[in-house]
């Protein structure tokens, strides 16, 4: 699916519970740079790089002793871990946070109960996640025994949510009913009718990301009984309220001894009278309205986390859908050429084998996203002519083939740009039965080149553009192709400070642009 999404939860626990301070470091430290872009690739929905961005402010962090800040970011790489179904990678930072908060309470002579409290319900939701019922349980209760020796309002009511979201998952209802009572009736005790409307909106949104339909219609109904009954409460404040002004008023009139002041004060009582009602009407006909609109909301949520849903389970099938061929494929050959044809064999399992190094090759670019290459300064004409000499045997005689590229040296890594160019090039002999192919390259500004391979060929069809630079979303016969041959080029030009995308303006065939910061 996709919060990032980080969940909900995470993001009510740490608005609530108190910031720790402890240790502060100067400004515009190196860890604070990291978290600062992890923050914005979070922003922009790269998981993957936010993920290692945040887990290497938490290891400086975590060097200098910064507690707090080092935990925040640990359950931020933690949770995109688990969003990832990462999970040895999350239990294992977990792990190492509730050492470095034991290693801070015997350096500091005093519990961090926040800290460790913030870690053991990341452990929580982990094993909620992977639906491990008896482990969580036990998470469960150590957050009650933090919470008992904290002594702290804001924990307790945390703590609530967690055995609610926690009964919840497993199928406990009743239970997790109990837990939201006694929640919701600490903020009803204390006015705190908006807290109260958060915790439920919460737990609906946590039953839609778990794809558990049937818990959001349970907890959604207990939301509407309750928010029934808190506008009923309101409204009958209001009504009484009015009614003391209002006699009030008339006990008031009666002490006039003019009569016609006192039917003046009448009238005027009856009209404020009716103007409270026309109000109460008007506010009636809004929270109609909001509900309306929430419901709405609530079903397209649903609607969304179906299509994630489909989106995951298509890709396990396309998996097996992209293996299929090529295992049949050398079972018939085996079939009908016995042994005399070895070659045909391995010529199959080297495709599958160029399947296997594309798909751990793709696994390691993910890995290394913060890694840029090694750089040297490069001439890149000489580059793109040896690319395009490289793939002229592959051109059809009626496709003219060029190159337009200025004498320039750039810093970047000649092996990798070779290997995109030569990639897209190829990509466009393949498809390209007639006209031409056109490597250019264009100067945008101080230390910003673009690379644009253009040629006259089939171009590629609208549906299929927005998943193009995606791994494993459509079924490909491997023997033509991987299909993570673009994902893989994406990558590597990240890891060249560019970006590889398709030009979709353009019509009359297909033409791809690396842009590089030099």
């Amino acid at each position: 699916m996709k919060i990032s999404i980080i969940c909900l939860f995470l993001a009510m626990f740490i608005w609530q519970i108190p910031a720790v301070h402890i240790n502060a470091q100067a400004p515009s430290t190196k860890a604070d740079e990291l978290m600062k872009s992890g923050e914005s690739s979070l922003k922009n929905k790269e998981y993957t790089k936010a993920r290692y961005l945040f887990k290497q402010a938490y290891t400086i962090f975590a060097a200098q002793e910064n507690y707090a800040q080092a935990i925040e970011c640990g359950l931020k790489a933690s949770a995109l871990y688990t969003r990832e179904n990462y999970i040895n990678e999350s239990f294992d930072l977990v792990d190492n946070m509730s050492r470095l908060i034991a290693t801070g309470e015997e350096k500091l002579q005093k519990p961090l109960y926040d800290l460790r409290f913030a870690v053991t319900n990341e452990r929580l939701r982990i094993y909620m996640r992977i639906k491990t019922p008896a482990k969580a349980k036990s998470e469960l209760d150590k957050l009650s025994e933090i919470t008992e020796l904290a002594k702290n309002d804001s924990l307790e009511k945390v703590k609530l949510y967690c055995e609610a979201d926690y009964y919840y998952t497993f199928g406990l209802a009743d239970r997790g009913d109990a837990s939201i009572r006694k929640l919701i009736g600490q903020y009803q005790a204390s006015g705190q009718y908006d807290k109260a409307d958060e915790v439920y909106r919460d737990i609906i949104e946590t039953a839609k990301q778990n794809n558990n339909v049937s818990m959001v219609h349970h907890i959604y109904e207990g939301f509407i009984s309750w928010t029934d009954s808190i506008k009923a409460l309101k409204v009958h404040d209001e009504i009484q309220a009015q009614e003391e002004k209002y006699n009030e008023s008339l006990s008031t009139i009666r002490e006039k001894e003019d009569a016609l002041s006192a039917k003046r004060y009448i009238i005027t009582g009856l009209g404020l009278l009716s103007a409270i009602l026309a109000v109460a009407l008007i506010f009636q006909a809004i929270v109609l309205l909001r509900f309306v609109a929430s419901n709405r909301m609530l079903k397209k949520n649903i609607r969304i986390t179906e299509e994630h849903t489909r989106l995951k389970n298509e890709f396990i099938r396309n998996i097996s859908g992209q293996m299929d061929p090529v295992l049949k494929a050398i079972a018939v050959s085996v079939e009908e050429s016995g042994i005399k044809a070895p070659e045909q064999i391995l010529a199959l399992i080297d495709v599958l084998r160029k399947f296997c190094e594309d798909v751990q090759e793709f696994s390691i670019l993910e890995n290394s996203l913060s890694e840029p290459y090694e750089m040297s300064e490069t001439n890149i004409k000489d580059i793109c002519l040896q690319c395009i000499d490289r793939i002229k045997p592959l051109v059809r005689p009626e496709v003219s083939v060029s190159v337009d590229t200025p004498e320039l040296r750039i810093k970047t890594n000649p092996d990798q740009l070779e290997r995109i160019l030569s990639y897209l090039l190829r990509n466009a002999s393949l498809h390209t039965e007639s006209g031409y192919i056109v490597l250019d390259v264009k100067k945008r500004g101080a230390h910003v080149y673009e690379f644009i391979i253009t040629d006259s060929g089939a171009g590629i069809a609208e549906e299929e553009r927005e998943n193009l630079f995606k791994p494993f979303t459509g079924i490909t016969s491997l023997n033509q192709d991987t299909g993570l041959g673009l994902a893989i080029c994406s990558l590597i030009a990240i890891k060249l400070h560019g970006n590889l995308s398709l030009d979709s303006t353009y019509k009359r065939g297909c033409r791809f642009i690396l842009k590089l910061h030099c």
